[in-house]
């Protein structure tokens, strides 16, 4: 028999799997409405890609995966999506998610599927497409997506051991004990696939010794084949992915590092089973097996249900008696959580429903004061300081619970079931692990906005430094052609500011005689730039007040020509004496405004003319 190690601690609870394997697994059927959060995994939330009042097919994908570390989400059935909005979910929070609703027509019609004969002539990337087109996540944890798993990096090194999980050391859960009763040769396929896609060295399927029909029908599936069936003691946790790797190897995955690290991968037979259908049928992950049980239900059983069907629509198959039940469990006794509504849908990683009893499974005692009595870090298989992690918790010490390792704590509850005290220990990881992540993408944000905010003043600096060295090219391009006029001769180029001087002050003096030339009858000459404006204006008007409405358009026109092509006289020269960009603009923003009322004023001249003729 092949060596198998330990890991420290763990615990031996009372194991209750005999009630939900008395019958095979039976099909759940088909619920009237079904509801797929978008966000069944690990990683980005799926995005939606139907619509309300879309027809859809079994099989057919309504959300895609949105991000590297994302998987899509498939209709299990056919019938029309009525609602993409927030409902309620299983979650330790209790709180809403974006969810796709969708009202079965009880057809039940698949999308035409495409399954590979022969996988062995798929290379890698195509096989890993697949698997994540399927929409297929980790069926036995956290729901991490299986392509992104199986995409080692290779810079992890070459895998060595491949790792199926056939643990399942959670009281009361027998979803897999079921599946391998039942549907052994698929695993196997499954575990081929994954073989040919890691080229591992081995591959080890670890299954507890206390399901004795499960391990004979893997015995029986795996002849011919390189999958070492291997049994291992009954202990919890051992179904943890850290925990199983050890006592299979003898390796210990580091603190903060992943498996691959060290050269495994471990996926749940549940997985393997999907990857399984996905290739060789083409079928998307659409159901899974989930255990019901309890001693509030009058028929414990195991079911293969569609997801998104209501927890309700499962429990009452079960017989489930609402008034005997205290809560409903989603998850074992162990690490589940309280669902706060049993119209909450089934996800992929829902592999048991717990409706207990209260003397099942009784309320928490009151918390009372640890003792320090070191009997939650004899029990963790992680190697941590529970104790400690708590007293850092309860004072929010998240740097120190960081560097104690709080990440590393798998949520077992073993801690919890020694004390004592009876202390809600793993509630407190999980509210500090929250607070901590929460507080890193905080961090996060802050560094973008500070980050954006740089970039904006190196930008303004920039631009600031762009113009400073324009206007002073400008200017010494002025100087240079100055000091040229002047060794030519030409006074005027040689000091432009003294030349448009004598411009201005020639053009007042012109317009001063053209004024005392032809002054109002009975009145002296303007003496001043006010006076002889008035003058301009009262000449002006003497002189339009003689002419027909065509004279006026024609005068106007003219005016309007004459101001437009000086305009763009004085555009030309600034543009090529690369005067101030200020003054340039001031320049096109007058052509822009006198070319609309040049137009007009044809329009009006032209519209004269023709009342003229007729």
């Amino acid at each position: 028999m092949r060596k198998v190690w330990d890991f420290h601690g763990g615990i031996h609870p009372a194991e209750n799997k005999y009630q939900s394997l008395h019958t095979p697994i039976r099909q759940a059927g088909i619920p009237a409405q079904l509801t797929y959060p978008l966000s069944q995994h690990i990683g980005a939330p799926a995005k939606p890609i139907v619509e309300v009042g879309q027809q859809v097919l079994k099989g057919e994908m309504i959300a895609r995966a949105d991000g590297f570390v994302s998987v899509p989400v498939h209709a299990s059935t056919s019938g029309t999506i009525v609602a993409i909005e927030e409902r309620m979910v299983a979650h330790p929070s209790g709180l809403p998610a974006p969810c796709i609703v969708l009202e079965s027509d009880g057809r039940d019609q698949w999308v035409e599927l495409r399954g590979i004969d022969d996988y062995h002539q798929l290379d890698k990337p195509a096989l890993l497409e697949i698997i994540r087109q399927a929409g297929i996540a980790g069926m036995g944890g956290a729901g991490f997506p299986a392509a992104v798993k199986l995409g080692v990096n290779p810079q992890a090194g070459k895998i060595e051991t491949l790792v199926i999980n056939g643990t399942e050391c959670e009281p009361y859960i027998t979803a897999d004990d079921i599946l391998m009763r039942e549907r052994a040769d698929e695993i196997i396929g499954g575990t081929r696939i994954l073989q040919h896609l890691v080229e591992p060295t081995e591959t080890l399927l670890g299954i507890e010794d206390n399901k004795p029909e499960a391990i004979a029908a893997l015995l029986a599936a795996a002849q011919g084949t390189d999958v070492e069936i291997v049994v291992i003691p009954t202990k919890y946790p051992s179904g943890g992915e850290r925990q199983l790797i050890e006592i299979l190897s003898g390796k210990q995955v580091p603190s903060g590092g992943l498996p691959a690290n060290i050269g495994v991968v471990c996926l749940n037979i549940g997985t393997a089973l999907a990857i399984y259908r996905a290739v060789t049928h083409g079928e998307p992950l659409i159901s899974r097996i989930t255990t019901v049980t309890g001693e509030a239900l009058e028929q414990p059983q195991n079911f293969e249900v569609l997801l998104g069907s209501p927890m309700r629509f499962l429990l009452d198959q079960a017989g489930f008696q609402a008034e005997r039940s205290t809560r409903l469990v989603m998850g074992g006794p162990m690490m589940g959580f309280t669902v706060m509504d049993d119209e909450a849908p089934i996800v992929n990683t829902t592999n048991c429903l717990l409706a207990p009893t209260e003397t099942e499974l009784p309320p928490p005692s009151p918390t009372q004061a640890c003792i320090r009595c070191g009997l939650c870090a004899d029990a963790c298989p992680a190697s941590l300081l529970p104790q400690q992690l708590y007293w850092f918790a309860v004072g929010k010490e998240y740097e120190k619970l960081e560097n104690h390792k709080l990440f590393d704590c798998i949520e077992c509850g073993a801690c919890s079931f020694v004390c004592p005290s009876s202390i809600p220990l793993v509630q407190y990881y999980r509210a500090s692990k929250a607070e901590v992540l929460q507080a890193r993408k905080d961090l996060a944000k802050s560094d973008h906005a500070r980050l954006r905010y740089e970039a904006r003043d190196e930008r303004l600096e920039r631009e600031s430094l762009e113009k400073e060295a324009k206007r002073k090219a400008r200017k010494e391009a002025a100087e240079e052609r100055a000091r040229q006029a002047a060794a030519a001769g030409n006074e005027a180029e040689a000091d432009p500011i003294q030349a448009a001087i004598d411009r201005a002050r020639a053009k007042k003096a012109a317009a001063q005689q053209a004024a005392s030339d032809q002054p109002p009858t009975g009145e002296t000459p303007p003496a001043d730039a006010a006076q002889l404006a008035i003058a301009k204006a009262m000449a002006a008007r003497a002189t339009n007040s003689g002419q027909s409405p065509l004279e006026k358009a024609e005068a106007k026109l003219k005016r309007l020509r004459e101001r437009l092509a000086n305009s763009e006289t004085k555009l030309q020269q600034s543009q090529a004496a690369d005067a101030d960009d200020t003054i340039i603009n001031a320049l096109q923003s007058a052509l822009e405004k006198l070319r609309p009322k040049l137009a007009e004023a044809e329009r009006e001249l032209a519209s004269l003319q023709e009342q003229n003729e007729a």
